[in-house]
């Protein structure tokens, strides 16, 4: 019996940006009985079914957006023969679906750490479930993914998760409804060890692949003080000493490791927190802007961030602190107007942002936004495959673009569809990217920016759900060309002897290629 783990997408580029991490985490939690799982992920290039057999184990992972072709590959493994289960945050939330329409024997809903290995055990005793349930691990109790099976030459990054949950209740936002609001931290020397294991493999960008890395803010500490609320305090503080202490493990790893992140805006206002960023080398942050304006902001729940002058300050805080953003934008707020995208652009480009991407307001199961708009959808939309309205995703790609997931009181789906286009190429002109490539000091990085910010463009921009076809063709096309030789820019000599800077032993990378450490 062969386990193959799957990650379905419609489109495939030929080299990942960022590998998909859910994959490795289970080939470490499939025992060993079962041997190495075979790893497929689309967004490389497509299944190949004629290497699932009958008696195969094949576990498929979605998201709400990969959904319809995770189902088409569900009911073809099934047509071999195949056992087929599901997971992932759609799943976890539409079971039925992946029952009805991907051909699936289970499902399991929830995080996959600890209950895979169960899975497999029924399978193997010809005693499965329907449905198993996950729940949310503790942090302590996250396995930590099986790196060694991922081919270094087909990614950009690697990824590490060091915590799941966010606080936070944005109305656009699933993930405190599925991960919790809760953090939940792993230990610190297991992240550094899987660090450390990938750095050995060559990789030296790696993606801290968190809902929020900034689970604690200085405001709430203040506020569970005025509301002399020990315990909360001192959990509070007991967090983010440990987001301190996995900083300081991180500065300790060799000086050429670059790590991204995702985090809040209020971080920009915690000093001390951006100075340990720095020092650990988290050199770009994701930060979800969302709205220049604050009737937008608080249209999404998320008036804790600023607007207008005062946001172009607080963005500028990262880039001060030798930080680079990855601005998030939203149009298609009711608050919205077509000065709205204008605005947006220059905000964009005066706050000192290095990337940035424009997304369309689109309802995603587990939301706020979602559930106002379900009962609407499922009165005015006609039925898909049986199933209401409102399952938007279940079209295929090329009828979504006719469906307005969000109704605008001034503005039709298509004039929100082109102003937001025109953001995009503004944003990424040729002379626009070559601007912002001064961030860094060589001529070749500000190649490198130049490249890197085009194959961006052509990966996110135009491949969303309201994208046309040839659009879509096109931006695929580019994605092909560019990305081979941004993969390259990513890599780096392994460092097959490098150790974890906790343990005694000093770091061995350097030695190992015969430079002293005080020459890089």
């Amino acid at each position: 019996m062969q386990i193959h783990l799957i990650n379905p997408s419609d489109l495939a580029f030929g080299v990942g940006v960022v590998a998909p991490r859910w994959q490795y985490v289970l080939a470490a939690a499939t025992p060993s009985d079962y041997g190495d799982p075979h790893i497929i992920d689309e967004a490389l290039e497509q299944t190949d079914f004629s290497t699932i057999q009958a008696g195969d184990v094949v576990g498929i992972g979605i998201h709400t957006s990969n959904a319809l072709r995770g189902y088409q590959v569900g009911r073809e493994a099934r047509k071999r023969g195949a056992t087929v289960v599901f997971g992932g945050i759609h799943a976890s939330l539409y079971p039925d679906e992946a029952l009805d329409l991907g051909g699936a024997d289970a499902v399991v809903k929830g995080d996959g750490d600890l209950v895979w290995a169960h899975v497999l055990a029924d399978c193997t005793r010809g005693k499965l479930q329907a449905i198993y349930e996950g729940g949310r691990v503790p942090g302590d109790k996250f396995v930590a993914a099986r790196w060694d099976l991922m081919r270094g030459d087909r990614y950009m990054w690697a990824s590490v998760q060091t915590v799941r949950g966010c606080p936070k209740h944005c109305s656009f936002c699933s993930v405190w409804r599925t991960d919790g609001q809760e953090p939940r931290q792993r230990q610190v020397d297991v992240v550094i060890q899987e660090i450390v294991e990938l750095r050995r493999k060559g990789f030296r960008f790696i993606v801290l692949a968190d809902d929020n890395f900034y689970p604690v803010t200085l405001r709430d500490i203040e506020v569970a003080d005025r509301r002399e609320n020990k315990s909360r305090r001192d959990d509070l503080i007991r967090i983010r000493a440990e987001r301190f202490e996995l900083m300081e493990q991180l500065s300790k790893l060799p000086d050429d490791m670059v790590f991204f992140t995702q985090i809040t805006m209020e971080s920009a206002e915690d000093g001390t927190f951006l100075k340990a960023m720095r020092e650990a080398r988290i050199r770009g942050v994701l930060v979800g802007i969302e709205s220049v304006t604050s009737d937008g902001l608080k249209a999404v729940y998320k008036d804790f961030n600023l607007a207008g002058e005062d946001l172009v300050k607080r963005l500028q805080k990262f880039k001060d602190a030798g930080i680079y953003v990855l601005g998030s934008f939203i149009f298609g707020l009711p608050t919205d107007r077509p000065e709205s995208f204008r605005a947006t652009a220059d905000l964009a480009d005066r706050s000192g942002l290095a990337f940035a991407q424009f997304v369309l307001l689109s309802v995603f199961p587990a939301t706020v936004d979602f559930k106002r708009w379900e009962k609407e959808a499922d009165d005015r939309l006609p039925g898909v495959n049986g199933f209401p309205g409102s399952r938007y995703w279940l079209l295929p790609q090329s009828e979504r673009k006719r469906l307005t997931t969000v109704q605008h009181p001034t503005m039709t789906a298509r004039e929100i569809r082109e102003a937001t286009q025109k953001v995009w190429d503004q944003f990424y002109s040729l002379k626009a990217v070559w601007k912002r490539s001064a961030c860094v000091s060589t001529m070749k990085s500000r190649l490198a920016f130049l490249l890197i910010s085009k194959l961006y463009r052509h990966m996110y921009a135009n491949t969303g759900i309201s994208t046309d076809s040839a659009r879509r063709s096109r931006s695929t096309m580019w994605a092909r060309l560019i990305g081979k030789p941004c993969q390259r820019l990513f890599k780096a000599s392994p460092m097959p002897h490098l150790t974890n800077p906790s343990e005694s032993i000093p770091i061995g990378g350097y030695a190992a290629q015969g430079k002293p450490m005080e020459e890089f």
